[in-house]
This record gives structure tokens, C-alpha cells and sequence, in this order.
């Protein structure tokens, strides 16, 4: 039987006066691999903050059947992969994505193996004992999506993963990104702009005038997807699905 990681009904969060997210339900299944789309400003990272538990919703439920509660979800059962900069500056690259491994209560031995494979398949070992601040911000992204996979988390969330990288290493990072969820059936939600990105994801949703619309559409196959093919499709409108 399939978990339900997380499930929310009429979600709404105000600044103010200002809506954010009005009404959102949903549910989020393990496997589940999900485009979050929509303008800036729409509410991506908001609802991506609240699935969280980083965030209170103003009004609404949610909850996290299969995963438990707010305070126990991170840094083991949930991820997050933030837009903005999020490394802390007194720790090396390393030591930040060690961090939840630490936070959950592991030592060097348990830190340096589960840091060790993420350094090396990232192309991270160069830098892994620079400080934040004496690196790029595509390299600082590719550190950050390290640091969400470092404890295998059972649900992944990405904010805009690939805004600072060119094409040929945001493709090969979501390639790898997509062979972990597929090989742990984490569930996964990217928030992102790009629609190419986006394709490759089997289920839709859309952030319009900060309501969630949810629209599963037929895809990439998971077995079959990779940057290159991807490419080669680029122009095919996904069909959709009621």
C-alpha cells in the first residue's frame, strides 16, 4: 500500500492583508514526482515552505500521515533545496552538507559516508573544504541539493534547483536527482520556471492568482528519463488528464 506523506485541505496563507495561498487541497503521495509551476509571486514558495513544515499555514489543515509531526520531519524525513543562498558561512561545503546527518544525531564516521558519494557524483571534491563564500552560486546550488539527499529523506522539495547552472550541468544534475527519487521512492516537488524541466516531471501542479490547481499530465517515463532525451523532445506539448 502506497503511503500518504502529506495531505492538506482549505490551506491559505496570508502576509497581512495579502494572500499568499488561498485554499489549497492536496495530497502527496510516496513516489510521487510532482512540477510546481506558476509566475513569480504565485505562492510556489510558500506552499513549498508550509509542505515543509518550515512555515504555519494561516488557515486550513495539513498533516503528514506517513511522516509524523511538524517538529519530527527535518532533517531526516523531509528536504528542502532552497532558491535562495542557504549555506551557512562559518562551515566548508562539506560541512554543510553533513549538517543534517549531524542535526540527526550521527558522527564523523556516519557523516563522511553519507557525504562522500554526493561530494564526488556532484563534482564537489574540489571545493568541498572551501567556505560559501569563496564559491560560485551554481556551485553553491550543487552543494545545496547535496545537503537535501544526504539523509535520503522520504520528500524531497527544490526551489528552483537549476535558476544558477547552464544547461549541460542542470540537466546532468536532475538526471541525478531523478535516479535517486527513482531508486528510494522519496517523493519529489520542484518549483520552477522552466518548462523543459518541468516535462520531465509526471504530475503537475499550477500556482495561478496563489490557487493550487492540480493536473497530472502523461510525461517522460521515469525509467527512460534523461536530460539528453529530454532535449530531443523539447517542443511536445505534454497531454493532460482529468
Amino acid at each position: 500500500m502506497t503511503d500518504v506523506l502529506v495531505r492538506a485541505r482549505g490551506l491559505t496563507k496570508a502576509f497581512g492583508q495579502v494572500a499568499a495561498i488561498a485554499d489549497a487541497t492536496f495530497t502527496v503521495i510516496e513516489g510521487d514526482q510532482i512540477a510546481l509551476v506558476g509566475p513569480s509571486g504565485s505562492g510556489k514558495s510558500s506552499l513549498l515552505h508550509i509542505i515543509a513544515g518550515i512555515d504555519q499555514p494561516t488557515d486550513g489543515i495539513i498533516e503528514w500521515p506517513a511522516l509524523g509531526p511538524a517538529d519530527t520531519l527535518r532533517p531526516a524525513q523531509v528536504a528542502v533545496a532552497f532558491q535562495a543562498p542557504s549555506l551557512l558561512p562559518p562551515l566548508t561545503v562539506a560541512e554543510n552538507i553533513a549538517l543534517p546527518v549531524r542535526l540527526a544525531g550521527g558522527g564523523d564516521k556516519a557523516a563522511a559516508a553519507a557525504t562522500g558519494p554526493l561530494i564526488e557524483r556532484l563534482g564537489l571534491s574540489d571545493i568541498a573544504a572551501k567556505l560559501p563564500e569563496e564559491i560560485s552560486g551554481g556551485q553553491a546550488q550543487r552543494a545545496g541539493i547535496a545537503r537535501a539527499l544526504v539523509t535520503a529523506p522520504r520528500l524531497i522539495l527544490a526551489d528552483e534547483p537549476t535558476g544558477q547552472l547552464d544547461s549541460a550541468t542542470a540537466a546532468d544534475l536532475m538526471d541525478f536527482l531523478f535516479e535517486h527519487v527513482d531508486l528510494t521512492y522519496a517523493a519529489l516537488i520542484v518549483a520552477t520556471h522552466d518548462v523543459g524541466l518541468a516535462g520531465r516531471l509526471p504530475l503537475r501542479w499550477q500556482m495561478l492568482d496563489h490557487r493550487l490547481q492540480t493536473e497530472a499530465f502523461t510525461g517522460v517515463p521515469a525509467v527512460t528519463r534523461t536530460g539528453a532525451e529530454t532535449a530531443a523532445q523539447a517542443g511536445a506539448e505534454p497531454t493532460c488528464s482529468s
